[in-house]
């Protein structure tokens, strides 16, 4: 049975508890031994990372330290998956440019708040998106800085925001990307547990998951 690590903390104000216990008990009910920690610690254990296919991480700001760091990167470089959603994952430990490169991103705005904006899928026959539809949500739009090698599948369109040199910009907001060895699923959207009473929204990140881990 493959094992999947949620490590989950930081800012409050994403839910990282309530949206990581929504995909833990996913994945256990699709069969993965899921384990849950509540500290970054769990990066320097090499005996438990080498023992688990996957890492969700959710953990917005904070900081690593370099050990930390250390051990989370050469975990996923060497074959461990991860994969996470909003500033759970794109919005982590702001000063540390090496976890950066791995995940691919990193959030720098959403301009109005929360906002009602639509996921437009442009991969349509990637599995991880495979018979779903573009969907709306109303929640906080990421703007972000993201690495051009990443596989996007899914974009937002910015309008009508604060920023009117910024209207019309198409951002990555669903990717996928190799990092060594490892692969890294990421989503821009789950801001809180309610974004994922959106079917798509919630299937998308758990595709991801599998497909991170392997399966899919």
């Amino acid at each position: 049975m493959k094992k999947i690590i949620f490590v989950w903390g930081g800012w409050d104000g994403h839910q990282p508890k309530e949206t990581t216990e929504i995909f833990a008990n996913i994945m256990e009910k699709e069969g993965y031994e899921v384990e849950i920690y509540n500290t970054l610690d769990i990066f320097l254990d090499e005996k438990k990372l080498n023992s688990t296919n996957l890492i969700v991480l959710c953990w917005t700001m904070g900081k690593m330290t370099s050990e930390q760091t250390k051990g989370l990167l050469k975990a996923v470089s060497s074959g461990v998956g991860l994969a996470g959603w909003h500033g759970g994952m794109g919005d982590s430990f702001r000063e540390n440019t090496e976890y950066q490169f791995m995940v691919g991103g990193q959030w720098v705005a959403h301009p109005g708040g929360i906002v009602e904006y639509e996921i437009n899928i442009i991969k349509k026959d990637d599995p991880i998106v495979k018979g779903l539809s573009d969907f709306k949500l109303r929640s906080e739009q990421y703007y972000m800085h993201v690495d051009p090698s990443n596989d996007v599948i899914a974009t937002t369109t910015f309008k009508n925001t604060e920023y009117p040199w910024i209207n019309g910009t198409v951002m990555p907001a669903v990717w996928k990307r190799m990092y060594g060895k490892g692969k890294v699923f990421y989503a821009s959207f789950g801001h809180q547990a309610s974004d994922f009473d959106i079917f798509e929204a919630r299937e998308i990140v758990k595709r991801g998951i599998i497909w991170a881990i392997g399966d899919l």
